[in-house]
């Protein structure tokens, strides 16, 4: 597949030291769908219904800000299960996460998360990879650990979110590349903002992301053999 080229003018504002690999979390750093699996906890029919909207989402066939409040509205999910499927994305790895991370961050990349998944349930994998930056979104619990809501303006909420994050972190880091690798549709909206966007299809192959990716891999230890253009 062709990629996109790199640049021949280097943005006069860039840093030259600064380069971002953004990675989606759920079915691209870890097997699992969070949120299906905090509906999972509530009976088989609402893990059906919450599976179903997710990959809908996913695939672009409804818009995220369509199903984002209503399933955590059936699964008002507690403070102690967010912690427990933070776990099991540690768990669930994919298998050469760690070390991808590693040997990014060992060649001057700044590693990423972006996601449409809630921060208390990613973070714990953030910190198995050593992912510092996480931009996902806040769950809200009061002081006996139930769940009271989330931020509803945080960008990843709705469509169009991630391009509007991606946008941010070109403003704060200035960075001469920026690579996205993720599964969904919401990933594939911030190609115009990056120089590479990479399709992953290990746990989700969506044929919206196939098509429109400039690489598609299954497995993350192709990403070096993509990026080495930009070093």
């Amino acid at each position: 597949m062709v990629l996109i080229a790199c640049s021949e003018e280097m943005n006069a504002d860039a840093n030259p030291k600064s380069k971002l690999i953004i990675f989606d979390c759920d079915s691209t750093l870890s097997a699992i769908e969070g949120v299906d699996v905090l509906g999972g906890l509530r009976g088989e029919a609402l893990k059906i219904e919450v599976e179903a909207l997710t990959n809908q989402a996913m695939a672009g066939e409804i818009s995220i800000e369509a199903v984002f409040g209503k399933r955590l509205e059936k699964i008002r999910p507690r403070r102690d299960e967010c912690k427990a499927v933070g776990k099991l994305y540690i768990e669930e790895v994919e298998p050469f996460a760690k070390e991808v991370v590693a040997a990014f961050k060992a060649k001057g990349w700044t590693p990423i998360i972006l996601s449409g998944g809630f921060v208390p349930v990613i973070e714990p994998l953030a910190d198995y990879l050593g992912i510092d930056r996480v931009e996902a979104v806040p769950l809200y619990f009061d002081d006996g650990g139930d769940y009271v809501g989330f931020d509803q303006r945080y960008p990843t909420t709705r469509n169009g979110g991630k391009t509007e994050i991606v946008m941010e972190l070109k403003a704060e880091y200035q960075p001469t590349v920026v690579v996205m690798v993720g599964d969904g549709v919401s990933d594939l909206e911030t190609k115009p903002e990056v120089d590479l966007f990479v399709g992953f299809g290990r746990y989700a192959s969506r044929s919206k992301v196939r098509a429109g990716a400039d690489a598609f891999i299954d497995s993350l230890d192709g990403l070096a053999a993509l990026v080495a253009r930009f070093e």
